[in-house]
């Protein structure tokens, strides 16, 4: 099984925290099949917003939530 990473972003109100202002208008980058990949897609997103303080992108690791009992 590949190791799923979620990546997406949007506006937060705290720029310290992951609460998403408005889940409708989350950017869905997308799902890649490893970390180096999900990274590239990351840092390329979240560069595009570097200005925007409230806007925030973040990885996900899906097959963590999907098998949470087998090894990282």
């Amino acid at each position: 099984m590949h190791k799923l990473h979620l990546v997406m972003g949007g506006r937060v109100s705290d720029p310290q925290t992951l609460d998403f202002v408005n889940l409708d208008s989350l950017d869905i980058v997308g799902v890649y099949p490893d970390y180096a990949t999900a990274e590239e897609a990351w840092r390329g997103s979240a560069q595009r917003t570097v200005d925007d303080a409230e806007m925030k992108y973040v990885i996900v690791h899906l097959h963590k939530l999907l098998q949470p009992d087998l090894p990282n």
